[in-house]
């Protein structure tokens, strides 16, 4: 098995040392397009050997496979040349992103189009040969057709993950798989259903249901057949959209129904049967900017500048009669008055919001802001809502780098989940008591003022660290200084 983190930290490495990167986002979309390369060429020798007359889209000069593989390679000024060149009158192709960026496939015309789309919107921002290679050899070092490496995969791209929520304001795209994989498995997709996630990220949740999907109900070809047209993501960064095309089709999507948009710009109220879902997973931005007159495209009373609260809406419109949503919301969407109020009013009056689960402040490590797992189904009116609160494994005071939140945790939930009781963690909340304004931020009951004491206490313990941390930083860039 690779050692992930040691071959993600050396292409880290390798790239400092390239005067063409500037960043980690430049860093990240550089990672990105070649992994979207090799992975499209491994799931390709796979299907040359399963599929009877298949062939790459990718021609065969630019195939991983005859310019990569090999650590011998061409490498140096040859190297940069044979990925820049634009084409020529004596090369009228190009170099490879000159060539991928027009390819064309009459007999899988989808795919190429994907092909494109991710190199129109990337770069090759390396200028050594040299460090380009080193950075080759090591992503080389993964086998995605071998059933460990792809398993592996999986701690692949959390580290790539982490990379995107340090790298900036990116935080928005890393959701635990232990939530994505709890979300999923309470919505239950079945087979035939369309699954949406409209900020869909690196397809974190999109993955999880082909894998609960197909554990579940795939059984012949016909099934697998269905499942390819059932999964949609709809995502607008770059690096992401990359990042989730290649996680779908190493998940065996051929042509994922994957698309490179702004969810905020659909019209809304172009939405008809046509357009609606069957289920809806998402982790939606939160305090994140949207384009300029977004809000227009929404109603009325609910327009605003909060990307989570738009997305609110937008997730009812989409679902249709019956369809079920689960998705991640901050306490800031789930209380305050304004527009927000009428949100919610919408919600209770067009859904049922069965089950609220209630997480700690630190489950999004390093954010320490309070989310909470709504699931709804569309159609009724909301007569009583379950919350559930997530505690901490004992004796932890705060999620991690180093102690995630694990799926392992949800074992007592995934009991409670059909047999709904009161207990300690668990109450249930009649929509006629909730408090003015339809607030949702309902805190447990049976918690003691010890016990809520010392959740303050966890929280403050989390702040003296991140100022230490904070402390530490500004005395070494003083040390440098002088």
């Amino acid at each position: 098995m690779p050692n992930i983190s040691s071959i993600i930290k050396n292409v880290r490495n390798i790239m400092r040392q390239d005067r063409g990167v500037s960043g980690d986002a430049q860093r990240l979309e550089q990672l990105g397009w070649l992994l979207f390369l090799k992975i499209l060429d491994d799931k390709d020798q796979e299907l040359e050997l399963i599929r009877k007359n298949y062939k790459s889209v990718i021609p065969e000069k630019f195939q991983w496979r005859n310019w990569a593989s090999n650590p011998e390679g061409i490498t140096g000024d040859e190297l940069i040349r044979f990925i820049d060149d634009p084409p020529t009158k004596d090369d009228p192709v190009g170099g490879l992103f000159a060539a991928l960026k027009k390819l064309q496939s009459p007999h899988a015309p989808q795919r190429a189009a994907l092909v494109r789309e991710v190199f129109d919107g990337s770069n090759n921002y390396m200028k050594s040969g040299y460090e380009l290679r080193k950075v080759i050899n090591q992503l080389n070092g993964f086998d995605f057709n071998n059933s460990d490496d792809r398993h592996v995969f999986g701690t692949v791209y959390e580290s790539i993950l982490v990379e995107l929520r340090d790298a900036g304001n990116k935080g928005e795209y890393y959701t635990p798989r232990a939530i994505t994989q709890l979300m999923t498995q309470m919505t239950a997709p079945r087979l035939g259903e369309k699954v949406l996630d409209p900020a869909a990220g690196t397809g974190g949740f999109l993955s999880a249901a082909i894998d609960f999907i197909r554990e579940k109900e795939v059984h012949t070809l016909d099934d697998e057949a269905v499942l390819q047209k059932s999964i949609i993501g709809w995502e607008l960064k770059p690096v992401s959209y990359v990042l989730g095309l290649t996680n779908l089709i190493l998940h065996g999507l051929d042509v994922p129904d994957w698309h490179y948009l702004d969810s905020l710009k659909t019209e809304y109220n172009s939405i008809g049967p046509k357009q609606q879902v069957d289920v809806i997973l998402a982790n939606p931005p939160f305090g994140a900017s949207i384009a300029d007159g977004v809000e227009t495209n929404f109603p009325q009373s609910f327009r605003c500048r909060e990307s989570a609260d738009l997305f609110v809406i937008l997730f009812i419109q989409l679902l249709k009669a019956g369809g079920r949503c689960a998705i991640v919301l901050p306490d800031g969407c789930i209380s305050g008055d304004g527009y927000k109020e009428r949100i919610r009013e919408k919600l209770l009056t067009d859904c049922n919001l069965h089950t609220i689960v209630r997480l700690p402040q630190s489950t999004f490590h390093p954010a320490t802001v309070s989310t909470n797992l709504l699931f709804f189904e569309k159609g009724t009116s909301t007569k009583e809502i379950w919350y559930y609160e997530h505690r901490l494994p004992e004796g932890q005071k705060s999620y991690s780098k180093t102690k995630a939140i694990s799926f392992d945790e949800f074992e007592s939930l995934i009991v409670w989940w059909d047999k709904r009781e009161e207990s300690e963690f668990a109450w249930k909340v009649k929509v006629e008591d909730l408090k003015k304004g339809f607030d949702l931020d309902i805190r447990n009951p049976h918690r003691t003022e010890a016990e809520a004491t010392l959740g303050i206490n966890a929280l403050l313990h989390e702040m003296d660290k991140s100022f230490e941390r904070s402390r530490h930083m500004v005395t070494k860039l003083q040390a440098k200084l002088q």
